[in-house]
């Protein structure tokens, strides 16, 4: 059974291959848009755009409010310990 497997998955795996791939670029972008440091660099950087003009406060506003509703629209990232609401981590022990 596992030669007829084989021999029909076979022609498929190409594809089982990209997908796999593709998963792995996904969770690539999510790490770097979602982790924390990510977050506040991008904050950091709307601060200073802000500062010097590029941008004005209601623009600076509008793209935090985006930032942070990514921020918290985050799915247990690999890596990445997610404080409880509390401002603490939780603890798995009990």
């Amino acid at each position: 059974m596992e030669l007829f497997t084989m021999i029909f998955g076979l022609p498929f795996a190409p594809i089982q291959g990209l997908i796999k791939l593709g998963e792995l670029v996904q969770d690539q972008v999510d790490l770097e848009t979602r982790h924390p440091a990510a977050v506040r660099r991008r904050l950091e950087e709307l601060e200073e755009a802000r500062l010097s003009g590029e941008i004005t406060e209601e623009e600076e506003a509008e793209a935090v409010e985006q930032v942070l509703e990514q921020m918290t629209a985050q799915q247990d990232l690999p890596g990445i310990a997610m404080p409880s609401r509390g401002g603490e981590e939780e603890d798995e022990g009990g």
